[in-house]
């Protein structure tokens, strides 16, 4: 193995342009910790905001990518789930500091799991973040059950289009908010429903909802409380702000809350089961090389895309 490595760094926070591509020291795994042969990683909200931030522990840039798929290349004392040559994919460490774009990353070991057979490492970069933010909210939290009416806000977007089917999963009735052209694509992901937010208030258009899913935040959070039955759940994933909606909710009979997600090997598990089973696939808009990462992060502050966008590392 090499040395050094190319991977994409920051001297400042900023814009997309300020990631470049670097030479750096190769990292070792640590006891506990396996390293990774990166061949793809995903681009999330979370890597442009912690570009743009440093993110909730920093005040100044960090390594980027959360999102990987690779092989292992060597583990660390006390592993024995990996060996050199497994394929896997995972979201370590969030919110500290990971560093999937690069070309070597390392990982604590049950922070990954084994990369389903029947996707690239492309398609499995693309799931991690985004599917364990649904599984974490709609299964864990939100505890979804079968004949609930679930309402999905950006059903079109990275985490909303993974929702929809995961809800589907878990035989729920699924109505997804998305722009008009994008209706045709969130109907074939399994939703029941399709509201175009842009020419109808969804709180007109949906009532008598058990479960809300928020992607938005801003308004979105108190009007979704609208649309909710008695003892529903409305999750927040757009800001801690909407943490206020707990009590609100409380109020008048329901549940409320704001979510981070979290490294997760079992859901990392129950996501690749869904996937063999056929009943999760990831929609990945774009697929771009690691150096062109700035050019990733320019795509998805445009807003409105599909699914995700996916860095070719080697």
């Amino acid at each position: 193995m090499p040395a050094v490595m190319r991977a994409i760094s920051q001297r400042t926070l900023g814009g997309p342009e300020v990631l470049e591509i670097v030479e750096v020291e190769r990292p070792e795994p640590g006891p506990s910790e396996v390293l990774v042969r990166v061949h793809a990683a995903g681009v999330n909200p979370t890597d442009r905001w912690h570009r743009s931030t440093g993110g909730l522990l920093s005040d100044g840039p960090v390594p980027l990518g959360w999102d990987v798929s690779g092989v292992i290349e060597a583990v660390g004392l006390g592993v024995t789930m990996y060996r050199p040559g497994d394929e896997v994919f995972g979201m370590p460490r969030l919110p500290q500091p990971a560093g999937a774009y690069a070309e070597f990353m390392t990982s604590p070991a049950r922070h990954l799991a084994r990369k389903p057979a029947g996707l690239s490492h492309v398609e499995a970069a693309a799931l991690p973040v985004a599917a364990l933010t649904a599984w974490q909210s709609l299964v864990d939290t939100a505890e979804v059950r079968p004949g609930q009416r679930v309402l999905i806000h950006a059903a079109a977007g990275g985490v909303g289009h993974l929702a929809v089917q995961i809800a589907k999963a878990r035989g729920a009735y699924v109505i997804g908010t998305a722009s008009a052209p994008a209706h045709d694509f969130v109907r074939g992901l399994g939703a029941d429903e399709v509201v175009d937010y842009r020419a109808t208030a969804f709180e007109k258009a949906v009532a008598e909802v058990d479960v809300v899913l928020d992607t938005v935040g801003g308004e979105y959070g108190p009007r979704s409380l609208d649309v909710l039955r008695p003892g529903g759940v409305l999750v927040s994933l757009a800001s801690p702000a909407e943490a206020y909606l707990t009590d609100v909710a409380e109020r008048r009979g329901l549940r409320a809350g704001f979510t981070i997600v979290e490294p997760d090997a079992g859901g990392l598990k129950e996501i690749g089961a869904l996937v063999d089973s056929g009943l999760l696939r990831v929609h990945v808009e774009a697929v771009l090389p690691l150096e062109e990462a700035a050019k990733a992060h320019a795509m998805g502050e445009v807003g409105g895309a599909r699914g995700k966008v996916v860095l070719t590392v080697g």
